[in-house]
């Protein structure tokens, strides 16, 4: 595995210089990309694979991967050197964790792999939320931006408007633009109206789900407080079944200048917890569920908020320890009763 670069950007005289390297020592056979973000440099013999380092890391400047029971090469998506929708620079955030990081990159001391993985919005282009043990997802804070005159552009059907910026367009007709349709009646929450000429959206009910952003990006744009979500615990199916992952820091400003410290704070108080607690080949998601969410959450110091909640409980019976009753276990039965008559 061979360390891919933050949002895959390559130079043509590195990948010369990476071909002709592996048709000379090995088979000449790359994956580019395969599903773990690496550059995999498929099949060759015993006796090159210390020359093959050499050159990598001495004469290229060339990181290898992650590979086995430790942080595997964090990936993203091209973020804001690219996308108008990044709501922060993951590029940025993935050089860094992999500098901070090398230890643990290399010298496997966890119960088995770790991955990050980061989207720059809630579009999720590597689908993080699906496949990283922590994935960091763009989002933001305030209101969606609207420009009332482009969205009535839109539902006029002005061809310099298309919808989903023209990308369906060649597939077949799609017929006229319908708001209603395509936009209000598709929300996940139905917190958008159209009246009178103006849109409006209900922010308090908006889950950033991008979709009418999707639809009308000329007409919305994401908010200006923007920083990422942390979520953890996705994986594939290896001891329990494949899992999503739980929204862990609902909103967390990504900030350079201070070396994203909130950040690696919580990176470093899940490792620990994990590594203390993790079985062999246990990843992140299946100590949440063995242990439970409320003791990933007091391992992080981070309060219990409403956006925690998957479902409500089906368990009528809660315990409550000690030091979360006010008072504690002990009362006094005289004070009690005058608040609670026979």
């Amino acid at each position: 595995r061979v360390n891919q670069p933050a949002g895959k950007y390559y130079t043509t005289d590195y990948l010369r210089t990476l071909t002709k390297l592996w048709d000379f020592r090995g088979s000449g056979l790359t994956n580019m990309h395969g599903a773990t973000g690496d550059i995999i440099l498929l099949g060759t013999t015993t006796p090159q694979l210390e020359e093959v380092f050499h050159t990598l890391t001495h004469d290229m400047g060339q990181d290898l991967g992650g590979s086995g029971s430790n942080l595997r090469t964090p990936a993203d998506c091209l973020g804001q050197s690219r996308c108008e929708y990044a709501c922060y620079d993951t590029n940025a955030l993935v050089y860094f964790l992999t500098n901070e990081y090398q230890d643990e990159l290399h010298r496997p001391a966890f119960p088995y792999k770790f991955k990050f993985k980061l989207d720059g919005c809630p579009n999720c282009c590597v689908a993080s939320i699906a496949r990283s043990d922590m994935s960091f997802i763009g989002t933001w804070k305030d209101d969606i931006r609207i420009d009332q005159d482009a969205v009535n552009k839109y539902v006029e059907n002005d061809p310099a408007y298309p919808a989903n910026a023209g990308a369906y367009k060649g597939s077949k007709d799609w017929g006229p633009f319908d708001l209603e349709k395509e936009v209000l009646n598709l929300c996940p929450t139905k917190c958008m109206m159209f009246k009178n000429k103006k849109l409006f959206i209900d922010t308090a009910n908006c889950t950033r789900c991008m979709h009418c952003i999707n639809v009308m990006p000329r007409a919305l744009k994401i908010g200006k407080e923007t920083g990422c979500s942390i979520l953890c615990g996705a994986k594939a199916p290896i001891l329990d079944g494949a899992q999503m992952g739980s929204l862990l820091v609902p909103f967390i400003e990504v900030n350079p200048d201070n070396d994203y410290e909130a950040i690696t704070e919580v990176i470093e108080n899940i490792w620990d917890w994990w590594m203390e607690e993790g079985k062999n080949r246990e990843r992140l998601g299946e100590l949440i569920m063995r242990q439970g969410f409320q003791k990933l959450l007091e391992v992080t110091g981070i309060e219990a908020v409403p956006q925690h909640v998957q479902y409500p409980r089906t368990n009528p019976y809660i315990f409550w320890k000690e030091d979360e009753v006010p008072g504690g276990w002990e009362r006094d039965v005289e004070e009690y009763r005058k608040h609670h008559q026979r």
